[in-house]
């Protein structure tokens, strides 16, 4: 039997092992941070949040990075726009398109900034007979024409086709003027843009088979809608500047904007201002517009399917010095002009600087 005094030597003993087992383990936790250098803390590179054992992402510092030469340019690196207003693209047309016509592309713009690229050119009614644009047309040889086409496109209820594509049943609003109609017959099919307009804008240098197909465009909606008689026959070859509709006003503007891009037609100074100041108060929302191919006719009245803009004077015999004027940058750019700099070329004011970086035509 162990005595009292043998018990309490053991007990002593045993706390004296637990202080010095404690002592050895702050003492190995000191050289540690000692024999490292580090702080204490998270590992350099590493979230304070994140588990040490999981691997990380390099930093941006850490990543490898290609350097250019100072002075240069580059285009993948142009000046953006603000948070707030997103980037807009403008799809350019194969490279080495011939002049005599002009190749389909893409537009993505704003609304008012679409209204601004629009050229401006004097207006030239000479020679216009509505024979000139070959309307309505049966394109596919389904039996059904372009108005029919129009009216079976627009319709709120389905009509029936009958014999010589005759329809019945169906029902139809006028987005003019907000009437409705189970009567086809009652409805116009309107040329958003008028052929008399657009022969004054340019088309009377098309071909023929480019203004065809113009009268008839069924490859974007917004270029013929069915309207109520009496709204088309208000309307008649009027522009925005003399008329609008009694209704959806900044619809009619937003379409009317798009069929002059697709079909790259000029306006004048007062139908500029005029759409202009009605698309002041409308959304400014993206108008996407798929261009159509044009084909300039055997009778060019100048200007042609190059896009110059003559009545400016930006061709070279009128304004020495300069380059031509083209109506819109990507023509300028695929005859090798441009760019051109703010306060430094005559050329910048003709183009529309679109990222405000003080060069267009880049």
């Amino acid at each position: 039997m162990r005595t009292r005094s043998a018990r309490t030597s053991a007990r002593y003993a045993g706390v004296l092992c637990g202080v010095l087992g404690t002592l050895s383990i702050l003492a190995a936790g000191c050289a540690t941070d000692t024999d490292t250098g580090a702080t204490a803390g998270p590992t350099a590179g590493t979230s304070p949040h994140a588990p040490a054992d999981l691997a990380t992402e390099p930093t941006e510092a850490s990543k490898p990075t290609k350097t250019r030469p100072r002075g240069t340019r580059s285009k993948a690196h142009q000046p953006s726009s603000p948070a707030s207003s997103p980037p807009i693209a403008v799809d350019r047309p194969p490279e080495g398109s011939s002049s005599a016509q002009q190749a389909p592309r893409r537009v993505e713009l704003r609304l008012r900034p679409l209204i601004r690229e629009l050229p401006v050119a004097g207006e030239q009614r000479s020679g216009y007979t509505r024979s000139a644009f070959t309307h309505w047309v049966d394109a596919d040889g389904d039996g059904c024409d372009t108005r029919d086409e129009v009216l079976l496109q627009e319709a709120r209820r389905k009509p029936s086709i009958g014999s010589s594509c005759a329809l019945s049943g169906g029902r139809w609003v006028s987005y003019y003027d907000g009437t409705w109609t189970a009567d086809p017959s009652t409805f116009d099919i309107d040329h958003l843009v008028p052929l008399a307009e657009a022969w004054d804008s340019g088309a009377g240098r098309w071909s023929d088979d480019t203004r065809r197909r113009f009268a008839n465009d069924l490859g974007d909606r917004r270029s013929l809608v069915a309207v109520s008689a009496s709204s088309n026959r208000s309307k008649s070859d009027r522009d925005p500047a003399e008329w609008l509709p009694p209704r959806n006003q900044c619809r009619y503007v937003r379409d009317y904007a798009a069929v002059k891009t697709r079909w790259r037609l000029a306006v004048d100074a007062q139908e500029k201002q005029a759409l202009l100041g009605r698309a002041a108060g409308c959304r400014n929302v993206v108008v996407v517009v798929d261009t159509a191919a044009v084909q300039r006719g055997a009778q060019d009245r100048g200007g042609g399917e190059t896009g110059e803009d003559n009545s400016g004077g930006g061709n070279k015999e009128d304004n020495a010095g300069t380059d031509p004027r083209f109506a819109y940058c990507y023509l300028a750019q695929d005859r090798g002009y441009g760019p051109y700099q703010q306060g430094r070329d005559p050329e910048y004011a003709w183009y529309t600087d679109t990222d405000q970086d003080g060069i267009v035509c880049e």
